[in-house]
């Protein structure tokens, strides 16, 4: 009897072992669930109306035609002012001026940015007003455009003058390798302008102030925080009275960082949608982003600058004399080197495009593991898609694309989400919160 009874009891137990086994095991691994990623993608974009993807097909398509026709006026713009004489009579003006080298730099480029912004006028309000308000992007009036002309104007002219002086000074000791030390200076120039541009640059254009809505700001102070970002608050900017775009960044270096995102992503957005985008600006500073484009720019630069420098002997060879050159120390000589950059930086495109993509989708990825938010991120794609052409092909997103397409970004949180539904994320649709 004991020898049966002990049987009966180690069955049982058995048993309830199994059970409490498979228990466990249907609460951690549940039935597999049909969900596939390019299904459900092309499901979202299908959500899209036809008419409102042309719209955007036709936006961005359109500024491929911009591109190379803003190439071709600058070039015909640069001969049109040799040609004419102005930056050699604006060099004249400096020189009687100032005895100083330095201070005549200042006051020739000076004269140069309001000259040529004048004359790039009407393309610049075609470009950013008049196109801008026939795609329905724009909130700004005619005054307000003009009024953020005048402000990048001043911000320009005083930037543009300083640095451009003391790059002619580098010219006038080494006509011969100037690009070499111009090239070495350009990393620490652009660290140096990050950390000025959150405090000093951006509020002339925007009012940036504390995000007061502690449901949206608590979320993300919680990401920074696991992150490891160093900051302690979360602002907001009224960008809507510029454009209906939604937008985010981390900003700045040292101790300069700043989380900020626009008030159409509050307005527009819902909060799964906000944090899938703030996690993805947070992996931007996670993975250093800011200094690795700051290095990789710095290298295409330094190409620009050297081809810059053969591009200018071999113009003023052909035509200096005609043009009244000096030599490449020679201020009215300004034109020539930016023809001579804008030509390569526009054969550059690709590159540069890579470069800023690449790191675009590293923080898609780094975004989706922070947040978590896969419905977010992918129905956030689709409201970047009123500027962005939604489906390219290959190569015409290797060349013309600075981020991933909407497809391929939706594609990568639906396969994200198919990877991770055991894991209690769910197989419904995204939906209104």
């Amino acid at each position: 009897m004991p020898c049966l009874l002990r049987s009966v009891t180690a069955k049982l137990l058995l048993c309830l072992c199994l059970a409490g086994g498979l228990a466990l095991i249907a609460h951690a691994a549940p039935a597999p669930v049909n969900f596939d990623p390019v299904a459900e993608t092309e499901k979202l974009l299908n959500t899209l109306p036809a008419e409102a993807r042309a719209k955007s097909d036709a936006y961005f398509e359109g500024g491929y035609v911009i591109q190379v026709w803003n190439l071709v006026l600058g070039l015909v713009i640069a001969w049109g002012l040799l040609r004419f004489g102005v930056p050699q009579k604006l060099r004249d003006i400096a020189e009687r001026r100032f005895q100083g080298r330095f201070l005549q730099g200042v006051l020739f480029l000076a004269m140069f940015t309001v000259v040529s912004a004048i004359i790039d006028l009407p393309n610049d309000y075609y470009v950013g007003f008049i196109r801008e308000h026939r795609f329905g992007l724009s909130n700004l009036s005619t005054g307000g455009w003009i009024g953020e002309q005048l402000k990048g104007l001043l911000v320009g002219v005083i930037i543009g003058s300083l640095i451009g002086s003391l790059l002619y000074l580098a010219i006038k000791r080494s006509p011969d390798r100037w690009w070499v030390h111009a090239s070495l200076a350009t990393p620490f120039l652009m660290l140096f302008l990050m950390v000025l541009a959150p405090v000093y640059f951006l509020p002339l254009f925007n009012r940036y102030t504390p995000l007061a809505d502690a449901k949206v700001r608590d979320p993300i102070l919680a990401m920074a925080r696991a992150n490891g970002v160093p900051a302690d608050n979360v602002w907001q900017f009224d960008a809507s009275k510029q454009t209906k775009r939604i937008s985010a960044n981390v900003s700045g270096a040292l101790n300069t960082v700043r989380i900020s995102l626009n008030d159409n992503l509050l307005n527009r957005c819902t909060p799964a949608e906000i944090q899938a985008v703030m996690a993805h600006e947070l992996g931007h500073y996670v993975l250093n982003h800011v200094y690795r484009r700051v290095i990789y720019f710095s290298l295409l630069i330094c190409a620009g600058f050297w081809f810059t420098h053969w591009f200018y002997g071999r113009a003023v060879r052909q035509w200096g004399a005609a043009w009244g050159l000096r030599g490449i120390t020679d201020f009215a000589g300004l034109p020539v080197l930016m023809a001579g950059f804008s030509l390569f930086m526009f054969l550059a495109t690709p590159i540069s495009n890579s470069i800023t993509r690449t790191a675009e989708q590293e923080a898609d990825y780094y975004g989706l593991n922070a947040a978590r938010q896969p419905d977010g991120f992918a129905t956030t794609a689709l409201k970047l898609s009123e500027y962005r052409k939604l489906k390219p092909g290959p190569w015409e997103e290797l060349v013309f694309f600075t981020h991933p397409s909407g497809y391929t970004r939706i594609l990568t949180a639906m396969r994200w989400k198919a990877e991770h539904l055991d894991e209690g994320v769910s197989v419904k649709g995204p939906t209104k919160e």
